[in-house]
């Protein structure tokens, strides 16, 4: 299948590891992976902080770039929720009949990698290897809009030589919340800290999630307490191999 990698302009900026991983994962389940380089921000930034109608030229260029991709795949559940979730809502507003159609037509081709993995390509086990105990935080917008569910886990027990832990209060979200973190300073930063006691709780050594931004916040949190528990995206435990070292 030819896929698309919506890498997400987070992650090309601060973690362009995890795109190369998510490519590397692809491409070894048999996938043919482009990179559409004409793609930019999504746009959630700007909807989300109340200028949606200057997110909707981003809306548009989306559509431009990836419009004929068989498969679009991105390693952030955060703005695999805002395509899905919110470009309908722009593309409505617009009053535009075309943008609504291809928007319409794109977005039920738009994945979170867990997803693309397990629901489209009917994939648990990818032949990772990585042997390290590891406990799993489901994002906010990975349970609560794309609603995952056991994808990431079931991928993940399916690793070898990984010692996954539960994390208790696992839905409670982190306390980023892209510029609530911002905006409201010392509730998340209550939040991080009871996510960062969760944390700890597990003995873990990594943390893993399907979104950066979350890994970012707690990894900050974790780093600074010089706790010793590093953040690790999803795609990086997956593309992981014997072979590689992991």
């Amino acid at each position: 299948m030819r896929v698309a990698l919506f890498i997400t302009c987070f992650n090309d900026t601060l973690f362009p590891n995890v795109g190369i991983a998510t490519t590397r994962l692809l491409e070894r389940l048999g996938q043919r992976v482009v990179f559409p380089q004409a793609q930019t921000c999504c746009g959630q930034m700007h909807y989300n902080s109340g200028y949606q109608r200057e997110a909707l030229p981003l809306v548009r260029h989306f559509v431009e770039v990836f419009g004929r991709a068989e498969a679009i795949v991105a390693p952030s559940a955060s703005c695999v929720g805002m395509v899905r979730e919110l470009y309908p809502q722009a593309a409505a507003h617009s009053g535009d009949p075309a943008l609504i159609a291809a928007v319409a037509a794109l977005t039920p081709r738009v994945y979170e990698l867990s997803e693309f993995l397990v629901q489209r390509l009917g994939r648990t086990d990818v032949g990772a290897y990585y042997p390290h105990r590891v406990t799993y935080h489901p994002t906010c917008h990975s349970l609560r809009v794309l609603h995952v569910g056991e994808a990431p886990l079931q991928l993940l027990r399916a690793v070898k030589g990984i010692d996954l832990v539960e994390l208790p209060n696992a839905r409670e979200c982190c306390g980023f919340g892209g510029t609530f973190a911002v905006k409201n300073a010392d509730t998340s930063l209550a939040m991080l800290s009871d996510k960062m006691r969760a944390v700890l709780d597990t003995g873990a050594e990594m943390v893993c999630a399907a979104d950066t931004s979350c890994l970012m916040q707690i990894g900050g949190g974790l780093h600074r307490q010089r706790a010793g528990v590093a953040p690790v995206h999803l795609a990086e435990i997956l593309a992981a191999t014997e072979r590689s070292g992991a």
